[in-house]
This record gives structure tokens, C-alpha cells and sequence, in this order.
């Protein structure tokens, strides 16, 4: 029997198919998001688009600032409806915010009057789960993220590092199929945000040191604004046009797992991956500067 490569997606040939009639984890279908500004016109922020996620497939997404990355999230989160097309999760069209789907933001969404044990048990409680048995994932995810001796902490106790553990704690105990994060260390310096990025794979499963982590088995779409980030973290990375955003291109990163980000970033093979894809994103950046460069003339 063929066994397919260690870092081959869940549910997913080594072409990137759903095997065995499997749907993908997200789907998008021709999906567009028009938003009416304050002034009575229409935004178009996201046009047309087609994406597909496979079941434990790690997907980064970049594009110029501005282009509809954080809307397309907010179109499989259920946060918003698309004026046109199709979103599907699992198969089934998105009518709503769907328990099986995590968000990690940008900014962090901690309760400041809350512990840190208080602010992962939360969720779970919010779900219906009975108080002891919250508790108790929410102190084993603060142990995985290495926040159990700040369990009695307060947010603003907590460096820039730490409540971004806690965001991840707060989502990972939902035991979530998909994992949406939109540029959730952005706001870290850049040796934080390298450890941060090596912790997200050992929680994920699929690349940190020891490969053995906790699999959550989850798909995940990154967004970023750091191309590097991207591919150091992702199985494929998509490249959105210039707004209103659609894809533009897709290319695989085919570098083995586990990784270590820092390392991987000096290989070869990540170099000129990271050359093929920037000659696709600097001319969406380019447009973008252009098209504000003519708005202040």
C-alpha cells in the first residue's frame, strides 16, 4: 500500500483532491463581499472568488494591505454573509458562525477583568460544558502553551507573547476542525513572533521539533502580511490581487516537516520559493501603491 508524504493533508491526495469523496474543509465559490460605505456607495472587497482548503491542509494567504484577506475570514467564520457565490465548511454552505470554527485575531479578545483561567474556560463553558471538566482543559491547554504558572493571572500582567499563548489556549481548547488567524502576530517583535510561530506548529502538530505534539488535526487559514511567515508555516500560499481581492495564484511549499522556522528560512529551496512568490505579490503591491500614490495626487 502507497503511503502518502508526511506532510500529505488529512482527507487529501498527494495532489492536493479530496480523497474518498471527503469535501475539502472550506470551500469558496465565486464569492463576493460588497459592503455599502458610509458615503451610500458600494466597496467591493472581495470579487469572484475561488479557494479551496483541504481537511489538515495549512493555507497562508497574502496580498496587499487593503485587499479583502481579513473579509475572506470573516466569510468562512460565518461573521458575514457573501453577496454573492458560495461559502461552504465541511460540505455545507455557511449560514452562520459554526462551532467547529476557531478565530484568532489580530487583536487579542481576552476579557481584562478575567484570569487567564477564567478567560480559556470561558468558551467552553459558554458551549454548555460542565464547569470541572472546563477547568480542567482549560489548565491542560494553559500547560501545552506553557501558561500554568500565570493561570491566576491578569491580561495586562502578561507580556505581548503570553496573551497571544492565551488566545491560542482560548481557541485550541474548543478542539476546532478549522482554524481561521488573521495576522496574530503582527503587533510581536520579531524573536517573539519566531518563537510564537514554532509554538503554533507544535500545537497544530504539523511541524514543530519533535512532529510528536498534540495534533488538533485542524485546517488552517493564515493571513499575513510577512511572505517569509508564510512559508515557513504553510503547505501552500495564496497570492490575492489587489483589491477588490481574488486569487491570483496558488504555489505549493513542498519543504519537509516538522520545521523549525528560523532554520527553515535559511534553506535553499526556501529562497527561491520565496523569490517565485514575491515576483507574484510585488506587482499586487506595486498596483496598490500606485492606486494610492493617484488618490492623493
Amino acid at each position: 500500500m502507497n503511503t502518502p508524504p508526511a506532510n500529505t493533508p488529512v482527507g487529501k491526495g498527494t495532489n492536493g483532491e479530496p480523497r474518498g469523496g471527503v469535501p475539502p474543509a472550506v470551500e469558496l465559490r465565486g464569492a463576493s463581499k460588497v459592503f455599502r460605505t458610509p458615503s451610500g456607495t458600494d466597496h467591493v472587497a472581495v470579487k469572484d472568488l475561488h479557494l479551496t482548503v483541504g481537511r489538515g491542509e495549512f493555507v497562508a494567504v497574502v496580498g496587499p494591505t487593503g485587499c479583502g484577506k481579513s473579509t475572506t475570514l470573516t466569510l468562512v467564520s460565518g461573521l458575514e454573509e457573501p453577496t454573492e457565490g458560495e461559502v461552504l465548511v465541511g460540505g455545507e454552505p455557511v449560514t452562520g458562525i459554526r462551532p467547529e470554527v476557531g478565530f484568532v485575531f489580530q487583536q487579542d479578545a481576552v476579557f481584562p477583568w478575567r484570569t487567564v483561567l477564567s478567560n480559556v474556560t470561558a468558551g467552553p463553558r459558554f458551549r454548555g460544558v460542565p464547569k470541572a471538566e472546563a477547568r480542567e482543559r482549560a489548565l491542560d491547554w494553559l500547560g501545552r502553551v506553557g501558561l500554568s504558572a500565570f493561570a491566576d493571572r491578569y491580561p495586562h500582567q502578561l507580556s505581548g507573547g503570553q496573551r497571544k499563548r492565551v488566545a491560542l489556549a482560548q481557541t485550541f481548547v474548543g478542539d476546532p476542525g478549522i482554524l481561521l488567524m488573521d495576522e496574530p502576530f503582527s503587533a510581536l517583535d520579531v524573536q517573539t513572533r519566531a518563537l510564537m510561530s514554532d509554538e503554533l506548529m507544535e500545537l497544530w502538530g504539523g511541524g514543530g521539533s519533535s512532529g510528536t505534539a498534540a495534533s488538533t488535526a485542524a485546517s488552517v487559514v493564515f493571513v499575513t502580511h510577512d511572505l517569509e511567515e508564510a512559508i515557513a508555516l504553510a503547505d501552500k500560499v495564496v497570492v490575492m490581487t489587489a483589491g477588490p481581492a481574488t486569487v491570483k495564484e496558488v504555489f505549493p511549499v513542498r519543504l519537509p516537516r516538522p520545521r523549525k522556522v528560523e532554520a527553515i528560512r535559511l534553506e535553499a529551496e526556501f529562497v527561491e520559493i520565496y523569490r517565485e512568490i514575491w515576483s507574484s505579490l510585488g506587482e499586487e503591491v506595486r498596483i496598490t501603491r500606485e492606486r494610492g500614490a493617484a488618490c492623493v495626487a
